[in-house]
């Protein structure tokens, strides 16, 4: 089977990017990176995307005067690439209908929460203000809603007594490297799909996320 034309979209440092990168180069995805975009000309992740050979843009946001004039040149932009799947990896932007219908069911968003608790942003501060005992990250695919899209797959952390937002985000983090890359396999394989809002994994209708096990981790070895 021919590689997936992917492209990866990001606002920041470009952690879980470099994740994707990783297990592409690794054949562990069967994808090929087309290219990488952000919307902040400042971002690190642009240097990530031009170190391992992939074509970089910036689309800033606050160069257009509507959000539908922004997503129209994303659109543009990933439309000269091919792209057949859009990851959105820390891309701090939420998307209108006229993206998410362009690529309705084509989209995956990493989210450090266990969704559907605490979407939207600083979810750590929010988890620990809550004194919650656990906390992790959801892929899910995109939907005009923020963070409302079915979940693919979770990954718990414990909160400990001595967490701090940095500590937190940190062991998090180590999850959404796991997890997000899993769901782009899957995805480009044809094992995982989404269809009228139900996801479907190896030809069967998803009840619940799955939940991150060591023997999925054994597939990204």
């Amino acid at each position: 089977m021919d590689p997936v034309s992917i492209a990866i979209l990001f606002s920041g440092n470009g952690t879980n990017m470099q994740s994707i990168i990783h297990h592409v180069q690794r054949g562990h995805i069967n994808a090929r990176i087309a290219c990488a975009l952000s919307n902040q000309t400042g971002a690190h992740g642009l240097i990530r995307a031009q170190k391992a050979g992939i074509p970089t843009h910036i689309v800033r946001h606050d160069r257009y005067q509507t959000r539908k004039a922004f997503e129209e040149e994303l659109i543009r932009v990933l439309e000269r690439y091919q792209v057949k799947v859009v990851v959105l990896a820390g891309f701090m932007r939420i998307l209108s209908e006229v993206f998410v219908d362009h690529f309705r069911h084509r989209i995956l968003n990493i989210h450090p929460s266990l969704l559907p608790k605490y979407p939207g942003l600083h979810t750590h501060r929010r988890v620990l203000d809550a004194k919650e005992s656990k906390h992790g990250c959801s892929v899910h695919f995109v939907t005009e809603g923020l963070d409302e899209g079915p979940v693919v797959i979770q990954a718990e952390v414990p909160v400990l007594v001595t967490d701090e937002i940095e500590s937190l985000t940190r062991r998090v983090l180590e999850k959404e490297h796991l997890v997000l890359p899993l769901a782009m396999k899957w995805l480009c394989q044809g094992k995982l799909y989404c269809n009228d809002g139900t996801v479907y994994f190896d030809g069967a209708a998803l009840k619940t996320p799955i939940q991150l096990s060591e023997s999925h981790c054994r597939e990204l070895e």
